[in-house]
């Protein structure tokens, strides 16, 4: 017995002590069809012809997991033999936990072109709603989940084409290590090329400790009225995406801590869930969840539309479309409020329409058509809720709404350390805190929790030390100084430009000055260095308000920027027009002051935007710092933002806040947000951690910042070390050209596993932006900058391979199978086709002392990068055939490069035919159909062998040796894109 089968069996063993019934029966299709049959009439009361159950079943089997979702949750139509209608439920919708939980083990679905196995299915009422997929204690997570979508993915699977189309929710554990994940269709199923994981989630308990071990889990997670809850309650259908959304532990346990106190009437209360954490949708998924409470008459989920920026809209319209108006209507905020539909019940509004509302002074009167609900249970729900509570609001809505409750959201709360004074009208200015406005403090998830969790990254915190006098604390540096050091330090700071950059600094008339600085400085580099590609900057304050209601609603939250536009307001409005018609000459825009939105939202989408790779978006059209005053620095979210840049005093939660956008979760080639102060603020950020570090401030510096670089190179040593020692135990050399002398898939598998920790750590180090000369001499000796490029090229070379071998087995103690490959840490933004190209031209045009690279570097280059594993062979062959000194421009390289391509492809459609003993013309044809639609049809290659004719049996030897040799051919010339119908003959 396998370990797997022995983790197996357990859980079948405490899944039946938790009342579920084992269905040993169920091992096919048609098994669990007659199952779920024999359930969906016990519940809807109803006998079905088998000719009905069959158009029941070709009505609901559909592959699109989103349509499943909804009619999972819905009642549904479905027309009998006799012409009537059967409305019918799939599983018990008014009470899940009184639905019948099965499990089934085993399971196999086998169609056309795929023949899978499931370790263990949940059924709920007869439907498979949660898989479970085990794998022995050495099998990472992410490779167990890239089981499941290769699985997903498998044209003709049982997802897409039997009852398995209902899953809602992947269980991946190894007994020790438990994870959970939603299931969706496949544009949101999948790994891409930047290594972009599926959201998974361990679960945890209220006060935020993990639950890994399996049984642990099932007794949390998977009895049967939390698990129904769990899918009923807490997994959100996102409309807009069409894509289904699990809750993480913590949002589940805030949602129920809001809801009980409601239920029981126990006044108000706050969250405390870190920047980054997913507050929007808790606190949406809260306020919609008590449209069933009857005690309630109205609950309103309050915005505040901070900066314009449109983010916590489309959050919102994300989870139901239209909920956020975009423009104040407080008339359609009165009218729902005083509507008695049911759907009017939970209303999305904003903190203007709601303070529009309860002004006495409007000409309406609102207020007086409101007195109905004067005295009606009312619930409140506050977004960011700080922004919006402190003051007039609070009094307003409390005096109005004296049986309401309260609750607010806030990822930075507000203690007296960190307290302003607010003056209210008729009081004195005092202190108001978090606990004061909210009176308690409902549950928490601090920033400390998240970064041990991994839902968000540590920082690296680098205090600039110039030459010379250091700075003291608060001291303003020559902003020259500041734009050189920045100049110098980007590329490292943001993985050679993959990431862009935020640049805070302390007033309007700051952020004007360094615009023109980075403007002049760029303009003399470029002139002096022809190497230079210069950083594109751009710029955003707000313009004086002069009456535009926009502008001034943007401006009360930017405290700074409302003070400078009283001085001197049309200098600084003359200035923003000139970086407006700046930013519209660089990305072909059409931007005006008059309309500062659409340029705000442009330069937001801007910075998000750099996730596309320089051949869908090229670079020049892309942002690498924006310069900052107010705006940003709180509420926007950006993956590929990493780097703050900061000549501005912060301090406690605006810090926290500002330090936060560069923190954003994406993949191993962004390790930690980068911060790099210019102010000396150590002992601010020493502050602001011990304040919001939450029930762990004696070690939140060891948790939130990474480890200083001599450590990191410590680790790194280590890692050189044990890769050394792993070759040496191999019989050969720690160099890369002994790397092709591993005897054996698994000594292959060892290098892969020893040199990608060796990778990692070289990539954060690279980030590091406070390196020493002596730490850069360190490292360079452990392991030099081209044996470490050379390696890479042998990993790729090698991971290609192994991955191969990996989609053509399941044995579960192949080492193959236990790996997990990392391409994007052998990635960079700036080395893609056309920076190659650049190269290329270079290389044959300009004299050996003039050129960056030899041709034995180029190839290293070429051979290091994952971005052009699939052009690499024909990009070295086609190096090796260019001379120096033929002068080739840029254009001319590109277009030889496309012959020199051709030609080989056309050489190797030559080789296959005379292999094959077949007509090259013919082939020729038959390749070109192929590619035509990307749809192979086995009916054109029994054409191709016809006049041969050869016997069926010789014949099929023949065109499956054929389809062997042009496999790799067609994928190739595809250019990454599918080819239905080719899985048959690759799995052959």
């Amino acid at each position: 017995m396998t370990k797997e089968l022995e983790i197996e069996k357990e859980l079948i063993n405490k899944l039946e002590g938790l009342k579920y019934v084992l269905r040993d029966n169920i091992r096919d299709r048609g098994a669990l069809e007659n199952n779920f049959r024999e359930k969906f009439e016990s519940l809807n009361r109803v006998q079905l012809t088998d000719n009905e159950f069959e158009r029941l079943l070709e009505k609901m089997v559909t592959p699109d997991v989103f349509e499943n979702a909804e009619r999972l949750r819905n009642r549904n139509t479905f027309e009998r033999e006799d012409g009537t209608p059967l409305h019918y439920q799939l599983v018990n919708l008014k009470d899940w936990c009184k639905n019948t939980f099965e499990i089934v083990n085993q399971l196999r679905i086998n169609t056309k072109s795929s023949h899978h196995r499931y370790d263990v299915i949940l059924l709920v009422n007869g439907l498979p709603l949660v898989q479970i997929e085990l794998k022995s204690l050495q099998v990472s997570p992410r490779r167990a989940m890239q089981q499941i979508i290769d699985y997903r993915n498998d044209p003709g699977n049982g997802y897409t084409n039997s009852l398995l189309c209902f899953m809602q929710l992947f269980i991946v554990s190894n007994r020790s290590q438990t994870w959970y994940f939603a299931n969706n269709n496949n544009e949101h199923f999948s790994f891409n090329v930047e290594e972009r994981f599926l959201p998974i989630y361990r679960w945890a308990t209220r006060d935020n400790r993990k639950v890994q071990n399996l049984a642990q889990f099932a007794d949390q997670f998977l009895t049967k009225c939390t698990l129904a809850e769990m899918i009923s309650r807490y997994m959100v259908l996102i409309q807009n995406e069409r894509k289904l959304m699990m809750m993480r532990p913590y949002q589940v346990y805030a949602v129920k801590a809001i809801v009980d106190c409601i239920h029981e009437n126990r006044g108000n209360g706050y969250i405390w869930h870190t920047t980054g954490s997913g507050k929007t949708l808790t606190s949406f998924k809260a306020s919609t969840l008590l449209k069933d409470n009857p005690d309630i008459e109205k609950c309103l989920f309050v915005v505040d539309r901070k900066d314009l920026d449109k983010q916590t809209r489309e959050e919102f319209n994300r989870f139901q479309p239209n909920c956020v108006e975009e423009n104040t209507n407080t008339e359609a905020l009165v009218r729902r409020l005083l509507s008695e539909d049911y759907k009017n019940k939970v209303i999305v509004t904003t903190i203007q329409k709601l303070g529009l509302a309860l002004d006495g002074t409007n000409k309406r009167q609102y207020r007086e058509r409101l007195e109905p609900l004067r005295d009606k249970r009312v619930v409140f729900i506050f977004d960011e809720c700080h922004r919006s509570q402190f003051g007039e609001n609070h009094k307003a809505i409390k005096e109005f709404f004296p049986n309401a409750q309260l609750f607010g959201f806030t990822g930075t709360p507000i203690f007296e350390k960190n307290a302003n004074a607010v003056r209210v009208e008729g009081e004195e200015a005092r202190l108001m805190t978090t606990q004061e406005v909210f009176q308690q403090e409902l549950h928490a998830y601090t920033i400390t929790h998240a970064i041990e969790d991994g839902n968000v990254l540590r920082f690296h915190v680098d205090y600039f030390k110039p030459e010379g006098a250091p700075i003291k604390p608060g001291e303003t540096l020559a902003k020259r100084a500041v734009v050189e050091a920045i100049l110098h330090k980007h590329d490292a700071a943001t993985n050679q430009r993959k990431f862009n950059a935020l640049f805070a600094t302390a007033k309007i008339d700051d952020a004007i000055e360094y615009f023109h600085l980075f403007k002049e400085i760029q303009a003399e580099r470029a002139a002096a260095l022809e190497d230079f590609i210069p950083l594109n900057i751009a710029c955003v304050f707000s313009p004086p308000a002069e009456g535009n209601r926009d502008v001034a609603q943007l401006q009360e939250d930017l405290p700074q920027e409302l003070k400078d536009n009283k001085v001197e307001p049309n200098r600084k409005k003359e200035a923003l027009a000139e970086i407006i018609d700046d930013y519209n000459a660089r990305y072909g825009a059409n931007h005006r002051i008059t309309e500062f939105d659409s340029y705000y939202q442009d330069v937001q989408q801007r910075i998000k935007d750099q996730k596309y790779p320089n051949s869908d978006l090229p670079r020049d059209k892309k942002i690498d710092i924006t310069l900052v005053v107010d705006m940003l620095l709180t509420g926007f979210d950006s993956a590929y933002l990493n780097t703050l840049y900061i000549d501005k005093n912060l301090k406690y939660h605006g810090l926290i806040q500002g330090f936060s956008r560069t923190n954003r979760v994406l993949n191993d080639s962004k390790p930690y947000g980068n911060v790099l102060d210019f102010r000396a603020q150590k002992d601010a950020v020493d502050e602001a951690i011990a304040l919001f570090s939450g029930e762990a401030p004696d070690r939140a510096r060891e948790v939130w910042l990474v480890d200083p670089a001599p450590k990191v190179i410590e680790k790194l040593a280590e890692a050189t070390r044990k890769f050394a020692g792993f070759m040496a135990s191999q019989g050969v050399e720690p160099r890369p050209e002994d790397v092709a002398n591993l005897k054996g898939d698994e000594a292959r598998a060892g290098f892969i596993e020893r040199f990608k920790e060796v990778r990692r750590l070289t990539t954060q180090l690279d980030q590091y932006t406070d390196l020493t000369p002596e730490d850069k001499a360190k490292i360079e000796a452990l392991i030099p900058r081209d044996d470490l490029r050379a390696f890479s090229a042998q990993y790729l070379e090698v991971a290609k391979r192994l991955q191969e071998h990996q989609h053509k087995t399941e044995d579960p103690d192949d080492p193959i199978q236990q790996l997990e490959f990392e391409f994007v840490l052998f990635d960079s933004a700036l080395i893609d086709y056309d920076y190659i190209m650049k190269l290329i031209a270079r290389f044959t045009s300009q004299p050996p002392e003039r050129r960056r690279m030899t041709r034995k570097e180029l190839m290293g280059l070429l051979a290091s990068s994952a971005r052009l594993m699939d052009e690499r062979e024909d990009l070295e062959a086609y190096v090796a055939t260019l001379h120096e000194g033929e002068g080739l421009s840029e254009e001319e390289i590109r277009a030889g490069y496309e012959r020199f391509k051709a030609a080989r492809e056309e050489e190797e459609l030559a080789r296959i035919a005379a292999g094959h003993d077949l007509p090259v013309e013919a082939l020729k044809e038959f390749v070109a159909g192929i590619l035509r639609f990307n749809i192979f049809h086995p009916d054109a290659l029994t054409e191709l062998f016809r006049p041969k004719g050869l016997g069926w049996k010789v014949r099929s030897r023949a065109e499956l040796a054929l389809m062997e040799d042009l496999i790799p051919l067609l994928r190739k010339k595809a250019g990454g894109q599918e080819i239905s119908g080719l899985e048959v003959y690759e799995d052959a």
